[in-house]
């Protein structure tokens, strides 16, 4: 397979530069960071450009996204997310990913999920124009978490400017079979986040990314899960995808050095895909 890694450096909280020079030195070429932490570069690309280029990263893409469902915050959101896209554009990045709002409350009415559909059709073209694609993930704990969710939002959203996000860890943990969700919307995947379920498979109502609570990690370090990647990597192979892989842990179980090692490892030992692509 010809897909490029990436990994995200959510795990070293707001240490962004040990988590470029960690990751570096693991090998990654790439990176996804906190947006807020980017976007304090916002007046100065060039120089979050050259940071990049002294740990020898590039930047995958951005989280953007925002509480779609809710009318009331429809222009705030496009306007936020057309923001992060501009940000990316002038550093020539074209992945910016569409996370739903959170915290959950309940399942997503059709009025919800019409106005969702609206509120990302709008922005994406925004996006689109600017040369960066938004892809949607689902996630759990928001109002974007269910298969049915999914289907509405895709079926509603314009495949010209709407593409695809799956999460690995995500899909499984909300109940749907990644493999055949792949196979479902391969053709507007463009980007994607590689990410495992703990063995004790908690339940996902505990899930507290919004709660800011503590509470043992649902997701863990690739290869020390439950998640079978066989017939995910089969089902990328079927649909001919061939864009970014994004390594995520939330929380190390151990360092986010040796997390992301474990990532790594995992990825060439066992996916057979190389971190390096340059």
């Amino acid at each position: 397979m010809n897909n490029r890694i990436s990994c995200h450096l959510i795990t070293w909280g707001n240490d962004l530069l040990t988590g470029m020079k960690e990751a570096s030195e693991l090998g990654f070429q790439a990176c996804e960071t906190f947006t807020h932490q980017a976007l304090e570069y916002e007046n100065r690309v060039e120089e979050f450009r050259e940071l990049l280029g002294s740990y020898d990263l590039e930047l995958s893409a951005l989280y953007g996204g925002g509480r779609f469902s809710d009318p009331s915050k429809e222009a705030e959101v496009i306007a936020y997310n057309t923001r992060v896209a501009q940000f990316l554009s002038k550093l020539g990045v074209d992945r910016i990913v569409f996370g739903p709002g959170g915290p959950r409350e309940g399942k997503t009415s059709l009025e919800g999920l019409k106005q969702m559909a609206k509120t990302i059709n709008e922005a994406a073209k925004r996006t689109y124009d600017l040369g960066v694609l938004a892809c949607v993930h689902p996630h759990l704990g928001t109002e974007l978490q269910d298969e049915d969710e999914l289907d509405a939002v895709m079926e509603m959203t314009d495949d010209r400017y709407v593409f695809f996000c799956p999460d690995t860890a995500h899909l499984t943990a909300a109940g749907m079979n990644a493999a055949e969700i792949i196979r479902r919307y391969g053709n507007r995947m463009r980007y994607m986040h590689l990410k495992d379920l703990t063995p004790e498979n908690p339940d996902p109502s505990v899930f507290t990314a919004f709660s800011g609570t503590e509470a043992l990690p649902i997701f863990c370090e690739l290869g020390l899960g439950t998640i079978d990647f066989v017939p995910i990597m089969q089902a990328l192979q079927d649909v001919g995808y061939d864009g970014w892989l994004t390594v995520e842990i939330d929380q190390s179980t151990s360092t986010p050095y040796q997390s992301l090692k474990q990532c790594r490892d995992f990825v060439q030992d066992k996916l057979g895909i190389s971190i390096r692509y340059r």
